[in-house]
């Protein structure tokens, strides 16, 4: 088959903007083949080259004495104390999953657990962020079933227990949900693995599935906007297969423990020129390939069809020659393709053969560090107008306008269908906010969370983007766990955009500065742009997804209440109200600034209840809805009724922030207090747990008349 001619709209049809060709042009001082082009626009796209991104992306906090790996690798690694290591990291796959919602999902699902093993870590954990358009839109039905159907089949076939996540609706994400998923895996620190390339001469071998021509140009399609050419796109959508991965995680772990591997990266977004080009210019060499040499599933595929396929359950490995035998009986044994590709070579080159003609020579050097970076131009985001006056409510009426919406009602037909008490080790399983798994043979245990308001960070993302990080570190807080570090997967609509920009950029800034603070750096991440269908964005959403350490059995908070309890309300309420989910779901109104956020107070804060744990039966952290919403929650999970001694619409459902809802025995209620008043903190008696209703100020229901309602709103809305 002959190339076809690189005319302009080839070019442009490649993701390559005029300019960015010239710069191709300039490099290799010729017109590029149609596989060069191809890698060009695989290594120069928004998703692999986050070139728009970077400049902003070096400013947030990565560092820290917990920190064995930062941004750069396939996922982040952080010290877990015994010479064990956590490794994590979150990525997107927005895109494929509204093309294509069962495979987008679940191959989301399967790169991402391939970040981990990757490293040598064996995964956990997984959980997952879901964002869709209204429920009344003519589509979201449809994802919804297709997206979480797609999440659950492949984890729970690859076997890794999903732990915590958030689902939202918002007709802002009606053409073009957010699909992120995260996985967690251990490892001992002294055995994790990492992709820079090693030693000139060294076999390049691939690992894993075949290669088909699923998923060709989907990094490309990843970082582009959607229009009326949508349906169009479905080939670059990935098809996974959750049984080859386990066999090649367990494939891949024996490999390493037999000492062969130099040098490991797994075949992601723009498969064998992404993971070939990094592996080579992290180790500062060049890659000569062989597609000969390539196992395919598929007849006459071409160069450009190899280098670009997205097929899943794929590695690329630089293996020490002498061990080439004892690799291959592995795969052999796993029932997996064993190939050398290529090998390392000392020029700067990226060296492509097929059929014994060379189809792509370029400097490697050029495809990866040296693409494009862009200082594009940003404004803030405008200062929100005052809040107008919002009526008072009866308290359990604006309760059931929050519970019995999809937003906030339980999510039991989601997690339902996940596993998650695979492996045995999960403490805390989905609902119940930080998910917590056992660190299997320890004492110690690992809490996860998944955070983010797009309400606030489209209002101030500044603050928004603080609050984000703020809320993870509440919810690890909240179950005795000591916050240890980040991952973030940044969701924003098109950079070209100056507004856009702007909500970027302030939102990385309040992000950099909450990480700083609670000392959670960033050690991983995802930046997805381009979220828009025709010109339409989605709210920004950047997910932040935080892990804490369990030291010790004894230092889990996991109640539940028990009747005679002592309410408490930690923290200061002002009873801000502006973006609330009051204001959205009981008035149809999203006006007025997002809460600030105080950085002191949130540490302090966290630093007491960590320090009081002993004293602390039960614990959850005010957000969404504000005291009403969390009372009502932790009455649900202690099966009991609660009164609380709190009447005005403000402080019941207002959003400030640096707060929690503590539930203690008089005796350990008393002690609490004093604690406090010695440390400055504001803390307050608002309740009792007891009986069987809620009530909130003067406002009560059966609290089983509320459970019914929490309980079947989701599956109704979405059935």
């Amino acid at each position: 088959m002959q190339d076809p001619a690189i005319t302009p709209e080839l070019i442009a049809s490649h993701g390559l903007k005029p300019d960015e060709y010239a710069r191709i042009l300039e490099i290799i001082g010729r017109e590029p083949t149609f596989t060069e082009l191809g890698i060009f626009s695989a290594m120069w796209n928004e998703h692999c080259s986050y070139k728009s991104s970077k400049k902003w992306l070096r400013g947030l906090p990565t560092k820290g004495p917990q920190v064995i790996c930062g941004p750069g690798e396939n996922a982040g690694v952080v010290d877990i104390g015994d010479g064990q290591a956590v490794i994590f990291k979150m990525e997107s796959h927005n895109h494929p999953s509204y093309i294509e919602p069962y495979q987008g999902a679940a191959t989301g699902v399967g790169g991402i657990l391939r970040d981990v093993f990757t490293m040598g870590a064996r995964p956990i954990a997984a959980m997952n962020s879901l964002s869709f358009g209204a429920i009344d839109h003519w589509k979201t039905r449809q994802l919804v079933h297709g997206v979480v159907e797609g999440v659950g089949g492949y984890g729970n076939a690859f076997g890794v227990p999903t732990v915590g996540g958030e689902v939202r609706f918002h007709p802002a994400y009606n053409g073009n949900c957010l699909v992120n998923a995260f996985a967690a895996g251990l490892a001992d620190s002294d055995k994790i693995f990492y992709s820079a390339a090693s030693g000139v001469g060294m076999p390049v071998v691939y690992l894993g599935a075949k290669t088909g021509r699923d998923g060709v140009g989907g990094a490309t399609m990843a970082s582009a906007e959607f229009d009326e050419t949508i349906e169009e796109k479905r080939p670059t959508v990935q098809v996974g297969d959750p049984f080859t991965e386990k066999r090649l995680l367990e494939a891949c772990l024996e490999l390493m423990a037999s000492g062969a591997v130099i040098s490991i990266q797994d075949m992601g977004a723009a498969g064998l020129t992404c993971s070939a080009v990094e592996m080579g210019d992290k180790g500062g060499l060049g890659i000569k390939l062989n597609l000969d040499h390539v196992p395919q599933r598929e007849a006459a595929m071409t160069a450009y069809e190899m280098m670009l396929s997205e097929s899943q359950e794929r590695m690329l490995m630089v293996l020490k020659p002498e061990k080439e035998a004892e690799a291959k009986a592995i795969f052999d044994k796993w029932d997996l393709d064993f190939a050398i590709v290529g090998e390392t070579i000392p020029e700067d080159r990226f060296l492509i053969l097929h059929g014994n003609t060379v189809k792509a020579d370029l400097p490697l050097s050029k495809l990866s560090s040296s693409a494009p970076e862009y200082d594009r131009p940003w404004v803030p985001t405008p200062a929100a107008a005052p809040l107008a006056p919002v009526a008072e409510v009866d308290a359990i009426d604006g309760l059931k306008s929050l519970i019995g919406t999809p937003n906030y009602a339980a999510k039991q037909w989601v997690y339902e269908q996940y596993d998650s008490m695979v492996m045995a080790d999960t403490v805390r399983a989905p609902g119940l906010g930080a998910g917590i798994i056992r660190v299997h043979g320890t004492g110690k245990a690992l809490a996860f969370t998944s955070d983010v308001t797009p309400r606030y960070v489209k209002a101030n993302p500044v603050e928004g983007g603080k609050q984000a990080v703020a809320e993870a570190f509440r919810n690890l807080i909240s179950v005795g766990a000591k916050p240890l570090a980040t991952t973030d997967n940044l969701n924003f609509g098109n950079p070209e955009k100056p507004e856009i920009m702007g909500q970027f950029v302030g939102a990385l800034q309040g992000i950099g500065e909450a990480c700083l603070a609670l000392d959670t750096p960033i050690v991983s991440g995802n930046v997805s742009l381009y979220n828009e269908t025709d010109g339409k964005g989605i709210l920004p959403t950047p997910t932040i997804c935080a892990v804490g350490l369990i030291e010790t059995p004894d230092r889990a908070i996991l109640g539940p209440a028990q009747p005679g309890d002592i309410a408490l309300l930690l923290g200061a309420t002002r009873g801000h109200l502006g973006q609330s989910a009051l204001l959205a779901e009981h008035f149809g109104r999203e006006d007025g600034d997002a809460p600030q956020v105080d950085l002191a107070a949130e540490a302090a804060h966290g630093a007491f209840i960590r320090t009081q744990h002993k004293a602390i039966r039960a614990c959850t952290d005010l957000a969404d809805g504000g005291l009403a919403l969390a009372a009502f929650e932790m009455a649900d999970a202690a099966q009991t009724g609660l009164g609380i001694d709190v009447t005005s619409t403000a402080q019941l459902f207002g959003e400030d922030q640096a707060r929690y809802l503590i539930a203690a025995s008089s005796e350990n209620a008393a002690l609490l207090e004093t604690a406090a008043q010695a440390a400055g903190i504001p803390l307050a008696r608002i309740g009792t747990f007891g009986g069987t209703t809620l009530r909130l100020g003067t406002s009560e229901s059966k609290l089983a008349d509320l459970q019914s309602l929490y309980r079947s709103a989701f599956a109704a809305a979405v059935n």
